[in-house]
């Protein structure tokens, strides 16, 4: 689970994505040097972000160095523009990365066991919770999906112990979600969730977690509509494996 970053953690995270291309090629001396931070402050920030220090960091960088962009080929680009493309690349190999491999199919077992799978998800989510619900039916399981959230709530306290809830949430606070996912909890009914937070109110009451990475930041501060990327990267994961396992 990620610690939150103090103001100089953040800064110098956000130095790293905006120059991720040449961090594998610096030491953390000249890190040091670049982002005017303490060699301190880096080793702490690259613990509260998962790894064991800087060389870990770089290791894992260079690990991907097959799947990354060609950084020469957008070196043009415009500076903002180029910041957007390697925010995106970094919720994808991160979310890879932070997959449970375990999860997913424990997921898939409890999907197949169940007699029903419901969907919840309110705002942005909806569209991934859609795209799952057709292709569960197209695999032949059964699949509803709801995101009015009255009927969230209600239908959430009258679900049977053989059907599985899937919580499609980026932040996991949305509290018709929540509330629906603490009535499965005090029922027992069996819960997955597709979320980009470890650490949020709905997590407490859910049994598989599939977490993703969100990256911090957004063009659109004002309002939430922040990229849904990581959890439909883990929703064509999991339907993907579910269809392989049943098909």
């Amino acid at each position: 689970m990620e610690t939150k970053l103090s103001d100089s953690e953040a800064y110098l995270w956000s130095f790293i994505e905006k120059n991720i291309h040449r961090i594998p090629d610096y030491s953390i001396t000249k890190l040091s040097e670049e982002a005017s931070v303490s060699t301190a402050t880096i080793v702490r920030t690259m613990k509260k972000k998962g790894y064991d220090g800087f060389t870990s960091f770089k290791h894992h960088l260079k690990d991907n160095h097959n799947t990354n962009l060609n950084f020469a080929a957008i070196d043009k680009i415009d500076d903002r523009i180029k910041q957007v493309i390697l925010k995106n690349e970094q919720e994808v190999i991160r979310t890879l990365n932070m997959l449970d491999t375990w999860n997913i199919e424990d997921a898939i077992q409890k999907i197949k066991a169940a007699q029903r799978v419901l969907i919840f998800a309110r705002g942005f989510s909806e569209l991934i919770a859609e795209e799952m619900t057709v292709k569960f039916q197209l695999t032949g399981k059964y699949c509803e999906f709801h995101k009015d959230p009255e009927i969230i709530k209600n239908i959430s306290k009258k679900i049977h112990h053989d059907d599985t809830v899937i919580f499609v949430s980026l932040n996991g606070e949305t509290k018709e979600l929540v509330t629906a996912a603490k009535n499965c909890y005090q029922n027992e009914i069996g819960t997955i969730a597709i979320t980009a937070s470890n650490s949020s109110s709905l997590m407490q009451y859910i049994d598989i977690p599939l977490v993703g990475y969100k990256a911090e930041g957004s063009l659109f501060p004002d309002y939430e509509v922040r990229s849904r990327l990581p959890l439909s990267i883990i929703g064509r994961i999991l339907l993907d494996a579910y269809a392989i396992r049943t098909m």
